[in-house]
C-alpha cells in the first residue's frame, strides 16, 4: 500500500525547480511520485507518494541537493 506526504519547500520560482526538486526526490528509493505545488516567494508543497513513509532526513537531503531548503508547512 502507498503512501503520501506533503513537504514544505522554500525558494522555488519556476519550472525549473519543481523539474531539479522532482528528479532528487524521485531518485530515492521506494518513491513513486511527485507533484508540486508552486508558491512563489512562498512555501511550495510537494507531494511525494512512495512504497512506505520516506525517511525525512533523506528527503530534506536530496531537497537540499537541489538547491532548496525543507520547511515545515
Amino acid at each position: 500500500m502507498s503512501t503520501t506526504t506533503a513537504y514544505g519547500v522554500d525558494g522555488m520560482t519556476c519550472s525549473h525547480c519543481i523539474a531539479s526538486v522532482t528528479e532528487e526526490i524521485s531518485a530515492l528509493a521506494g518513491a513513486e511520485s511527485v507533484t508540486v505545488n508552486l508558491v512563489t516567494g512562498g512555501t511550495s508543497q510537494v507531494s511525494v507518494t512512495s512504497a512506505s513513509k520516506l525517511d525525512p532526513a533523506l528527503v530534506a537531503a536530496a531537497v537540499e541537493e537541489a538547491g532548496y531548503r525543507l520547511v515545515a508547512l
